[in-house]
């Protein structure tokens, strides 16, 4: 892991390159949504069809 010369990061530095992350992620999905639409369509009925069958 690449470590700052002046020592560990700190939370607020991790919890800051998580959330930066984390947007990136949502960014590239909605990016692969938009330009495969019908695989977006078949991930939601396969998944639809699983939360029915699913028993608690």
């Amino acid at each position: 892991m690449l470590q700052r010369p002046d020592g560990p990061e700190t939370d607020a530095e991790r919890r800051r390159r998580r959330a930066q992350f984390l947007r990136e992620l949502a960014e590239a999905r909605e990016l692969r949504d938009r330009v495969q639409p019908r695989r977006v369509k078949v991930a939601r009925l396969r998944h639809a069809m699983r939360m029915r069958t699913f028993r608690w």
